[in-house]
């Protein structure tokens, strides 16, 4: 999984920086310490263990519950710092939040600010206020007719660029489609991380 012998503990007193980052989404979780003693354990357990110079050897989340499980480990260019790649259990600050970022680190790509975007528009709900018109997603949302109206549009005018080679044209309509896919799954409660934790599953 990773060369210990490889990383610069001295360069640290000791301590190597961990990044610790969502297999699934990509959004960094948090940052922190670990010694040789703490990435061994790591290691041995396939969970996350690290070294705070006030709380010594912990074991993430075996309070809490909240434990991350080890994806991958690997070490920068420097061999001073490593790259967690892990599926935390549950949230990886004591605040509860999911990244001790804040819901900025969430947003890790654009897909995830869309459907960050599509979750608020779906839990708003109801209808606005009389003076104000209805946004474009929260009509689709609003309404199944012309949300798979507009899916299967999407799918076909997609399907045409393909069909006609024209490549600037089919990354617009794929972009098309994949907005309205996402419109389509959260109109019922289906999130991103689903669909990214199927095609995990498929590509193993």
């Amino acid at each position: 999984m990773i060369d210990l012998d490889a990383l610069d503990f001295a360069k640290g007193n000791g301590l190597v920086t961990v990044v610790a980052q969502d297999a699934l989404t990509g959004a960094v979780l948090m940052i922190a310490h670990a010694d040789r003693e703490a990435l061994e354990k790591t290691v041995e357990s396939g969970e996350m263990h690290y070294r705070s110079r006030t709380r010594g050897l912990w074991h993430k989340g075996a309070t809490s519950g909240n434990v991350q499980r080890v994806i991958s480990l690997a070490a920068d260019c420097d061999g001073d710092a490593v790259l967690a790649r892990v599926s935390p259990a549950g949230p990886a600050c004591h605040t509860g939040a999911r990244s001790c970022f804040g819901e900025d680190a969430l947003a890790a790509d654009a897909l995830a600010v869309l459907d960050a975007m599509l979750a608020r528009r779906a839990l708003a709900g109801g209808d606005p206020p009389p003076d104000a018109k209805p946004s474009y997603t929260r009509r689709l949302l609003g309404d199944r007719n012309l949300r798979l109206k507009k899916l299967g549009e999407e799918a076909t005018e997609l399907a045409v660029a393909c069909a006609d080679a024209d490549a600037r044209r089919a990354v617009a309509e794929g972009a098309d489609l994949v907005y309205h896919s996402l419109v389509a799954l959260r109109a019922l409660g289906i999130s991103l991380d689903e669909l990214r934790a199927e095609l995990a599953a498929r590509v193993r």
